[in-house]
């Protein structure tokens, strides 16, 4: 969420407001001199708003409003707006309700004098400026305190009109600020706790396209970045993580890349799935983002959850998962970590095949008596659980023999490159040592005799590991 200083909206607010009221202020004391009580309609009325007598102004306008004649020209608008909104800024109307009214017939009123003319040329005339500045500084007001009391949705209503009148403002040079900055930040962030994220951005992009800065804003960028990642708007991802690092030079987020967000942003695994093939289509060769592929896919298939189940389809996101590490193996030669994800997930196949195997022998047991033989299905049960034992652990071989070349090869080892390669090396010798248990009950000599020879190998290489 944005962070605001309400102190600092508050006094660069009645700046602007001040800057503009003191023009109005002198230009009442120089017309006040020559007021002619004989003027026409809009004149006389006009006369009594600039007075600041707005009780009178009102009431004479009030009867000129059903005349048809009158409402004819877009000035019976301007003189309504005009004055409804100096009535509607009186300190002891505008919190009534009387006066939220006023505020909203004022807005009303200014929006059929531009409906009528396009051009606004009244508006040359200062007498009529203090209408859009009135009604502009109403709504800020009358904003800020929902902001303030936590009403959001009203709020934003009112800001929405306050952006609009503070550009036309801008437009019409009755404010001397490029940008009325302190409006569109309310804006946006009235809009985003509303619940209006998809409007609140359009707030913050027009901050970030002026590269606004302060209290709070860098939160401005961030949103951006994840909101335009989210929507695969990766030009715009780019360009305002870009913006984001040239203001906060020493904020870490800005520094992330884009297989950062297509993690670190998504909670539901198929969200998080998808980012990332949407990444790697765009970009084939990203190491980074095919690992953390095929680490996404191990981390289900191997959930640490209490609980946790195999998804109903393991076996085709297990040839998934092998696919993603064998073309992350491929993208950077040397790395030994995608051999080794592979080789724990068959390992940790087996110890979930032995403690089943265990938990059978363990049932046979009870229910076979003694000198009595295990009944057939016992048996083949034990059978197909003894070999999907071992196949687990033979295709943990591979990747892991694989992961021992690399260890081997490096010049030096790291304190976790040791750990990893203790682990490697000690369950290839678990491994051979089954080959050779299941060699010799087959009476296969020779095999036998060779996996020995590799299980003393391993063994002999874990205590050299220091």
């Amino acid at each position: 969420m944005i962070n605001v200083n309400p102190a600092t909206l508050r006094l660069n607010y009645n700046s602007i407001i001040t800057m503009h009221m003191k023009k109005i202020f002198l230009f009442v004391a120089i017309l006040a001199l020559v007021v002619s009580v004989q003027a026409q309609n809009y004149e006389s009325i006009k006369n009594f708003m600039i007075l600041q007598q707005y009780k009178k102004a009102k009431e004479d306008l009030d009867k000129q409003m059903g005349n048809a004649k009158f409402t004819a020209k877009p000035e019976a608008y301007i003189l309504k707006a005009a004055i409804y909104s100096g009535l509607a800024s009186d300190a002891a109307v505008k919190a009534t309700p009387e006066g939220a009214q006023m505020l909203t017939d004022a807005d009303a009123a200014f929006k059929k004098f531009k409906e009528m003319d396009p051009t606004m040329a009244l508006l040359k005339d200062a007498a009529y400026q203090n209408a859009p500045i009135n009604i502009y500084s109403g709504f800020f007001s009358a904003g800020y305190k929902d902001y303030e009391t936590k009403s959001y949705q009203t709020g934003f209503e009112k800001f929405k009109k306050v952006v609009e009148y503070s550009d036309l403002l801008i437009e019409k040079k009755f404010l001397s600020v490029p940008v009325d900055t302190n409006a569109l930040l309310l804006a946006g962030i009235l809009a985003e706790n509303a619940g209006s994220k998809e409007e609140a951005v359009k707030y913050y992009v027009r901050l970030a396209d002026i590269k606004a800065k302060g209290d709070g804003f860098e939160s401005i960028y961030r949103l951006l970045v994840n909101h335009h990642f989210l929507k695969k708007d990766m030009a715009n991802f780019e360009k305002y993580k870009a913006t984001g690092a040239e203001l906060y030079p020493e904020s870490e987020f800005f520094k992330y890349d884009k297989v950062d967000f297509a993690v670190g942003l998504e909670e539901d695994f198929n969200k998080k799935l998808s980012s990332l093939e949407s990444t790697i289509a765009g970009d084939p060769t990203n190491y980074k983002a095919v690992r953390l592929l095929g680490e996404l896919i191990y981390d289900t298939l191997n959930s640490r959850h209490e609980g946790a189940v195999q998804p109903a389809n393991a076996a085709e996101w297990e040839s998934k998962m092998i696919q993603t590490f064998t073309k992350a193996a491929e993208l950077k030669a040397g790395d030994e970590m995608p051999f080794i994800y592979i080789g724990d997930h068959f390992v940790n196949k087996s110890i979930k095949a032995n403690d089943a195997r265990t938990e059978h022998a363990a049932a046979m047991k009870t229910r076979t008596k003694p000198g009595v033989a295990a009944s057939k299905e016992d048996i083949a049960k034990r059978d197909a659980l003894d070999n999907a034992y071992g196949e687990a652990l033979d295709k943990a071989r591979e990747p892991y023999e694989k992961a021992a070349a690399i260890f081997a090869k490096k010049e030096k080892l790291t304190g976790h490159d040791k750990q990893q390669y203790k682990k490697v090396v000690g369950y290839l010798g678990d491994i051979y040592m089954n080959k050779k248990i299941r060699a010799n009950r087959e009476k296969k000599t020779a095999d036998a005799a060779k996996f020995a020879a590799e299980e003393k190998k391993w063994n002999d290489a874990y205590d050299t590991i220091k």
